[in-house]
């Protein structure tokens, strides 16, 4: 039997990823899911500025010593991760906001 490979060299480390921070994560989206419906997210205006404020909202009460949101009973700090990793896949979108958004995928169909 020939040896195994496995070509992943260069790639993402997922697995050094702490789980209990994925865990939270997944806390909060299902928090939100509930609250506001599935991947409502992504359709928010103003993305950028808002999910940057909201961030800092919770890194903001959190460091005063409230670790724990009290309308959802999850960590502010999860939540403040959440908002981050809302604002890293708006930035692999250029998703300042949801016009600017539009705006660009109409100047490529214009121009294709």
């Amino acid at each position: 039997m020939s040896e195994s490979k496995k070509y992943d060299t260069g790639k993402p480390r997922i697995d050094l990823i702490p789980m209990d921070g994925l865990t939270e994560i997944g806390r909060v989206m299902s928090h939100g899911a509930g609250k506001y419906g599935e991947n409502t997210w992504q359709g928010l205006s103003d993305f950028e500025n808002r999910y940057f404020a909201a961030a800092m909202r919770h890194m903001i009460a959190w460091k005063q010593g409230e670790k724990i949101d009290p309308e959802s009973g999850i960590s502010h700090l999860g939540h403040a991760a959440t908002n981050i990793f809302f604002l890293i896949w708006g930035e692999k979108r250029e998703k300042k906001n949801i016009f600017s958004f539009f705006e660009n995928i109409f100047k490529k169909n214009l121009t294709s």
